[in-house]
């Protein structure tokens, strides 16, 4: 049953907001695997594979909580959606500047290639993880955009749970603890 239905501008910004994130997750997909690819044929060794239906759990669930809290619970925008707005497309380009920095070694998996100076352009002479660091705030601001608060709170303790593993599990592959 629906609290009330969310006005139609609301719906329609919805339906773009996740169309541009769908498009942007497949294009990011498409990308990884070519990379991916590339690394291994150069001999890199993958980490944590075990926890990468985790990181597929959040990412999947995300637009669904996003899109069932608004068409179902009716949340809507509150008066401070432009600061969610703009911190959502501060996370892009933070997102995607590490990307470009990381160039052909960007994956969405733990590659790690023996003998390879670890990344320090970009934004990563200024941040340890700043694609974590984006999808964090990516997570956090989309679904407030929106007035989701159950969707930001539920999501972004998710991502915590997986970027604290994954955080641990790239920090023990560079200290050749694994």
């Amino acid at each position: 049953m629906i609290a009330h239905a969310p006005p139609p501008v609301v719906v329609r910004a919805l339906l773009v907001f996740l169309a541009v994130m769908v498009a942007q997750r497949v294009g990011e997909l498409l990308l990884s695997a070519r990379n991916s690819r590339a690394l291994r044929a150069r001999g890199a060794r993958e980490f944590g594979a075990r926890h990468y239906p985790l990181l597929i759990l959040v990412h999947t669930v995300f637009p669904l909580l996003l899109a069932a809290e608004v068409l179902l619970l009716g949340a809507q925008p509150g008066t401070l959606w432009p600061l969610w707005l703009s911190l959502w497309l501060a996370a892009q380009a933070l997102r995607y500047a590490a990307v470009r920095a990381l160039g052909s070694r960007w994956s969405t998996r733990i590659l790690m290639l023996q003998n390879e100076p670890l990344v320090t352009t970009g934004p990563y002479r200024f941040l340890r993880h700043p694609n974590y660091v984006a999808v964090a705030a990516e997570l956090l601001a989309a679904p407030l955009l929106f007035g989701a608060w159950r969707t930001a709170l539920t999501v972004t303790l998710l991502n915590a749970l997986a970027l604290r593993i994954r955080i641990s599990t790239e920090a023990r592959a560079l200290r050749g603890e694994m």
